[in-house]
């Protein structure tokens, strides 16, 4: 991949969730998956985490178990290759911080490990990452003589292009239970500490109306409150996840009521250009009054979000939950809806015909340019007001059912 996609840092802890993604060499594509430290004994936590560790590995094709050839085996090692000898899994020993000839020699101590032969790496130089690749290769499944095709035919492991939901929102406010709630199962580490998701981590879940990936990213806060630099990347993480996204889930505590950085979360998502679907969660601890209050909040501090859909949910009991998938589909429709030319400059003629611009200034000739989000572009004979502009989007967005989906309009006259 030759991407710095995982978070690191020289602190133990920093991986906490399965993190995977598409790698390509020599032409034959896989997935991998890192994963947090496996821990035997440790806080619930870290307990949690190892559990993440243990059914990665009983999912994988191949197992490659990185070990620190500068400390030598540990008691953990010891512990993890007994686990991984009786899991019946594919497995190859990794000598990583092997950074020249003279340490080649440090990695036979992990024989005594029972995994075969370690491979000497140095994963911070790549130092013999391609030979690594090479093995890599013959081990997981596929044929011999794809391996070096230029023509990369295999692409079993590819994800096919579907639509990415990211799920954002401040620390705590449960959006990793939502995660968990919304893929079925307890893919994404939960924990009552904020901060416990450090990467954006995304699952491909099945649904009646198609895949979708969905996205559990690291609680967002003030830049001024990002206090190290592994809470830095998880930020930046978050933030890539939300520009990538078609579709965001602004997660709000409805037991705190929106916040300045929820408005600033929401400012964020508007600014990238994909829908946004507020759910507001831990409704089951409000009573009528509060409940109430938090309405009149949206509508006063979340107002140029415009019409976008909220839910109320419990992602801890799951109640309001199902609510979700019917409005993300419609969500998912209206974000890659195509119109017509002939349809679109139907519609602009009728809208001018009812309300003229004024001074002469018209849209010549409207299409449709591009979609996610759908974007218009307008030839005009002369600049056109923008209160104008927000009445032609309007009637467009009224005729084609784009709901709450942002649109952009391109306006270019006819000089240019």
């Amino acid at each position: 991949m030759g991407q710095q996609v995982a978070i690191v840092e020289d602190q133990p802890g920093i991986t906490r969730d399965r993190f995977e993604r598409e790698a390509e060499w020599l032409g034959r594509h896989f997935r991998v998956v890192d994963t947090g430290g496996w821990m035997p004994k440790g806080s619930v936590l870290d307990d949690k985490v190892s559990r993440q560790v243990e059914a990665a590995v009983i999912e994988a094709d191949l197992v490659l178990f990185a070990v620190d050839s500068i400390i030598g085996v540990t008691e953990d090692d010891a512990a993890l290759a007994s686990w991984l000898r009786k899991s019946g899994r594919s497995v190859m020993v990794v000598s990583n911080k092997v950074d020249s000839d003279k340490r080649e020699a440090d990695r036979w101590e992990f024989l005594s490990l029972g995994l075969g032969e370690p491979y000497p790496v140095s994963a911070l130089h790549g130092r013999k990452s391609g030979d690594l690749l090479d093995e890599i290769l013959k081990r997981i499944p596929g044929s011999a003589d794809e391996v070096g095709s230029p023509s990369g035919d295999n692409k079993a492991g590819d994800l096919p292009k579907v639509p990415r939901i990211s799920i954002v929102g401040r620390p705590n406010v449960g959006k990793s239970t939502l995660f968990n709630r919304l893929v079925g199962e307890d893919r994404s580490i939960t924990h009552d500490m904020p901060g416990t998701t450090r990467d954006a981590i995304d699952t491909m879940v099945e649904t009646d109306d198609g895949p979708v990936v969905f996205v559990d990213t690291a609680g967002m806060r003030r830049k001024s409150k990002v206090d190290d630099s592994a809470e830095y990347y998880s930020f930046v993480r978050a933030l890539r996840a939300v520009d990538e996204s078609d579709i965001a889930l602004l997660v709000v505590d409805a037991s705190e009521g929106v916040t300045s950085q929820d408005q600033r979360l929401a400012e964020r998502i508007d600014a990238a250009g994909c829908p946004v679907v507020v759910v507001l969660n831990k409704w089951e601890l409000l009573d009528a009054d509060a409940r109430e209050n938090i309405e009149s909040e949206m509508s006063r501090k979340l107002y140029f979000i415009g019409d976008a859909p909220v839910l109320e949910v419990s992602a801890l009991t799951g109640k309001g939950v199902h609510k979700l998938r019917p409005i993300l589909h419609e969500t998912i429709v209206q974000y890659h809806k195509r119109v017509p030319t002939t349809d679109v400059n139907r519609v602009i003629a009728e809208a001018q015909q009812k309300q003229p611009a004024g001074s002469g200034a018209r849209v010549l000739y409207a299409l449709q340019g591009a979609v996610d989000p759908p974007t218009f572009t307008f030839f005009v004979n002369r600049e056109l007001p923008q209160p104008y502009l927000r009445y032609l989007e309007r009637c467009i967005r009224e005729k084609f059912e784009f709901g709450s989906t942002p649109i952009k309009i391109r306006v270019r006259k006819r000089a240019d």
